[in-house]
């Protein structure tokens, strides 16, 4: 089911969604789905599932280092299908233009539709580390607009190099990414808020902003995108703070605000149990507040651990 349609089916009733990322080359599955397993109880209706674009790794071969590339977190793909096999829960594959040619993201497509996945999240994605800015792949789109506009087109029967009339078309309901503090390129905000525009423009069916500490931001932000005549459902991501590094790392990373209240609370800690437990009291109030106010979902950032996600969910919900 379309992300959209379990919106319009809760009738006004905010979902709870969570976001997961792959386990890393290497590692068992089933410490993936030891973290979902706690979540399920709160019946999520959809859960995402991030990708990561290439790396450069340099292997020494006899003095010389030859650069190769990389995917530390490989079968983004793979594990939607899993999940939507183990748990009956529809999943959202985050499709990505750095690191992928046109062409790779059109088979990736194509795999979702023969996996019965309808929903996709289609994001630009970071420059590479040793990268100031972000530069597109050869082949590949530049700005996530593009990527919707293929998605788009495959919906239609358009693909790449051929227009093929079939009964059977994909029907991906595409979702982007919004900034309620702007995206860290963007000039300002109106000018974030002309793009995200011209990504709905271009056929996108909701959006899920990037992690925010200040509710009035959201509120701001949504307000704002009425206003230029974004109409699709806005949805909060939320990110409870774990460690006392998130102070820092969390607006350098993510270029946000943290409200002067949390940060008090967290320099008060001892140590990170003591901060958990400040994140996820605070999670809890910020989420309320946004149940409050009606918001479609609430949407947490899971980063591979649920034990505080569950712990405000179960405050929540």
């Amino acid at each position: 089911m379309k992300i959209t349609e379990h919106i319009a089916q809760a009738k006004g009733k905010t979902l709870f969604s969570f976001e997961i990322i792959p386990p890393q080359k290497g590692k068992n599955i089933q410490e993936l789905y030891n973290n979902i397993d706690p979540l399920m109880e709160f019946k999520p209706p959809f859960i995402d599932v991030t990708t990561s674009r290439e790396e450069y790794i340099y292997i020494d071969k006899g003095g010389l280092l030859d650069r190769k590339t990389t995917r530390m977190r490989p079968g983004t793909v793979g594990i939607c299908a899993a999940i939507k096999h183990k748990y009956n829960v529809d999943t959202v594959p985050h499709v990505l233009c750095g690191g992928f040619t046109k062409e790779e993201t059109e088979y990736l497509l194509v795999d979702c539709h023969y996996l019965g996945i309808e929903n996709v999240m289609a994001l630009r994605g970071d420059a590479m580390k040793h990268e100031q800015y972000f530069k597109s792949t050869n082949g590949g789109h530049t700005f996530a607009t593009e990527l919707v506009s293929q998605i788009q087109n495959l919906n239609a029967g358009k693909y790449l190099h051929d227009v093929i009339d079939v009964d059977d078309k994909a029907d991906f309901c595409i979702g982007v990414a919004g900034y309620p503090e702007k995206h860290l390129e963007a000039p300002s905000l109106q000018t974030d808020l002309k793009r995200l525009k011209q990504k709905v423009d271009a056929g996108a069916d909701y959006v899920v902003t990037q992690m925010f500490f200040d509710n009035k931001k959201y509120f701001e932000f949504v307000a704002a995108a009425r206003k230029e005549g974004i109409m699709v459902p806005i949805i909060p991501g939320i990110k409870p703070i774990a460690v006392k590094r998130h102070l820092q790392l969390l607006p350098q990373v993510f270029k946000i605000d943290l409200p002067e209240e949390l940060i008090k609370e967290v320099e008060k800690c001892k140590d990170n149990k003591a901060v958990r437990q400040v994140g996820v009291a605070y999670c809890i109030q910020q989420s309320k507040e946004l149940l409050k106010a009606g918001v479609p979902v609430l949407h947490y950032y899971s980063m591979g651990k649920s034990d505080n996600i569950k712990a405000v969910a179960q405050g929540v919900f």
